[in-house]
């Protein structure tokens, strides 16, 4: 095991709803959902603390959370508020080290073996950084300080809204022996419940494996698995994240095999991307569809190109032609997205124009 980093994983408490709390006193207390209205299609982007005790979690219909909570207040998400606060906390954490990774708007990896305050203690920083996050924004955070990241950030998640965990190398295996294999990275709920099947539900049982059965089950996650139960991670903190894709998604108020209703939305969904493409001066290879039907299975299709993409037009002529793969037009639809993916600075490359065969799509 490897004793010498010192890795802090902070993580923002309930952030899109603390921060609706912070700026609307009236919200405070209340089970507060970020995201759509309870009488639409929308998803629970975030939620309160208040609203969690009913069960209300991220990903959830709307319309469920309402059931679960009908006095719980619904609001729709300030993406430019949340990222004006985030660009905050970002810059508390550059005061202490370079070595930041943010993982999203309200989670970011600190490597602070060496630290602008030569403070041999990462504990005591992460103190600092919480006070100070608090001080400066009056939002709460919780931190998890370890060795490495994939204890760090399973520390921060012990003691949340506003807390503080440590694991110690000494401590390591202990802590993962009866940790539950649901908590481990990478381990969602197909693999979980294949582990199940196997007799591993806690990781003294995931240690019993050898590196080579685990393969054998999970791929070359499995040798991931084996490396972690014994509490090694040797992934640096990555100042530098590149990002994967650019994609745009919506859900429709009401199921539809609408063709044209569906072609409009799809080129909305491009012209959106080409707006944030060009304003990230990026082009890509690999265009994506994602399409979720009424009866909630998704399909995705996805096509590769010599030519970079960049644009709306383009994009809708690759779209065009994944479409007959596709059951839009004899199934209803109520999800539609599109990413690109294989991305590049656009002045690496120079652009070329697209020259693929139109298709309209026909009921089927």
């Amino acid at each position: 095991m490897n004793s010498y980093r010192k890795i802090i994983h902070v993580d923002m408490d309930a952030f899109y709803a603390s921060v609706e709390q912070l700026d609307d006193p009236v919200l405070r207390g209340k089970p507060l959902v970020v995201g759509g209205q309870p009488d639409s299609r929308g998803v629970v982007a975030a939620c309160s603390y208040e609203a969690r005790k009913f069960g209300i979690h991220s990903a959830m219909p709307c319309s469920h959370a309402a059931k679960l909570c009908p006095r719980a207040i619904f609001i729709s998400p300030r993406m430019h508020r949340y990222k004006e606060i985030s660009a905050h906390i970002m810059q508390i954490f550059s005061y202490y080290t370079d070595l930041i990774e943010p993982l999203s708007l309200d989670e970011a990896f600190l490597d602070v073996t060496v630290n602008s305050m030569n403070n041999p203690s990462a504990t005591r920083l992460a103190e600092v950084i919480r006070s100070r996050i608090l001080q400066e924004t009056q939002l709460t955070a919780s931190a998890g300080v370890s060795y490495n990241k994939f204890l760090a950030k399973i520390a921060s998640d012990l003691n949340k809204p506003n807390g503080l965990s440590v694991i110690l190398p000494k401590d390591a295996l202990t802590f993962l022996d009866t940790l539950p294999v649901g908590k481990f990275f990478g381990v969602g709920k197909v693999t979980e419940k294949k582990m199940f099947n196997l007799g591993i539900r806690f990781g003294r049982d995931l240690r019993q494996f050898s590196k080579e059965d685990l393969i054998f089950h999970f791929g070359k996650s499995g040798a991931f698995f084996y490396d972690i139960v014994r509490g090694n991670d040797n992934r640096d903190v990555q100042p530098s994240r590149e990002r994967k894709s650019i994609g745009s998604e919506t859900t429709f108020r009401e199921d539809t095999s609408n063709t044209l209703e569906i072609e409009k939305i799809l080129q909305n969904l491009a012209q959106k991307i080409e707006m944030t493409m060009q304003r990230k001066d990026c082009i890509g290879s690999t265009v994506t569809l994602k399409v979720r039907y009424h009866d909630f299975t998704t399909a995705t299709r996805s096509s590769t190109t010599n030519f970079p993409v960049n644009n709306a037009d383009d994009i809708c002529k690759i779209i065009n032609n994944l479409l007959p793969s596709t059951e839009i037009g004899s199934k209803k639809v109520r999800l539609l997205g599109i990413s690109i993916s294989k991305l590049s600075n656009s002045s690496e490359r120079k652009p070329f124009q697209l020259k693929l065969p139109f298709i309209k799509m026909n009921n089927r």
